[in-house]
């Protein structure tokens, strides 16, 4: 029974080294690697991942997960074929991009976070009175320049869901993508702030599928990008 085992595991590998073989030689790629900005739905991925491994179940995927100008830099590198980055001033030279749908964007702090309990609209004087939270670029791509910071005082974070936490237990106030706290603005331990110069119904982040012009994706690459296009559009603003 072991032998047969064995022998089984030997065939069902023979056979996906000459299905990988025949997508190569008709121009599939051996492995998919990508790279994607932290405030694109995970969900989105999630749902195209599994999509992609029945459309493509010889081809492995590599997925590199970065915030800012680090979801550029991969591809910029090299090592991933395609990114679905968030919009910076300018695009980098020798990239090619393709919109996908926006991502609803809030400012957010905790329940009992002193700027909470501000009724109406709250001026820029009174935000720079308190901690925000902000999102580092572990890239240089966006050295010397500053996305939404609003408050003097700052505690940055390279990662998303400390952010979050922070957010949560109320070390700061800060922007959150809405599907990442949607949950917390029903139950109530998060709210949204109303700030000057924002809109009410929050802003719509710009995405995009990114690759290096001289290297457009193949046969599974380009399935991924049209996949991800299908995704819904921008999620209605928390009310």
């Amino acid at each position: 029974m072991v032998l047969l085992a064995d022998a089984r595991s030997v065939v069902s590998g023979v056979e996906l080294l000459k299905a990988r073989a025949k997508g190569m030689a008709s121009g599939l790629e051996a492995e998919l690697s990508a790279v994607v900005d932290v405030f694109f739905p995970i969900e989105a991925i999630t749902e195209a991942a599994k999509a992609f491994r029945e459309r493509f179940p010889g081809t492995p995927l590599r997925l590199y997960v970065e915030a800012l100008g680090g979801a550029y830099q991969p591809v910029l590198d090299g090592r991933a074929s395609l990114g679905v980055v968030g919009s910076l001033p300018t695009m980098p030279p020798g990239v090619t991009s393709e919109r996908l749908a926006g991502v609803a964007f809030l400012m957010v702090a905790a329940h009992d976070h002193p700027l909470a309990s501000v009724s109406g609209t709250i001026p820029k004087t009174e935000l720079a009175k308190h901690v925000q939270l902000v999102l580092t670029d572990r890239s240089d791509r966006s050295e010397g320049r500053e996305f939404g910071v609003m408050s003097p005082s700052t505690w940055r974070l390279a990662d998303l869901f400390a952010k979050h936490e922070f957010l949560l237990n109320g070390l700061g106030w800060g922007g959150m993508p809405l599907h990442t706290v949607q949950a917390d603005l029903a139950n109530g331990k998060l709210v949204v702030l109303s700030i000057e110069d924002i809109p009410p119904g929050g802003l719509i982040l710009p995405m995009s599928a990114v690759y290096p012009a001289s290297a457009p994706p193949g046969p599974a690459g380009r399935w991924l990008i049209e996949r991800l296009k299908l995704c819904p559009g921008k999620a209605p603003a928390f009310t």
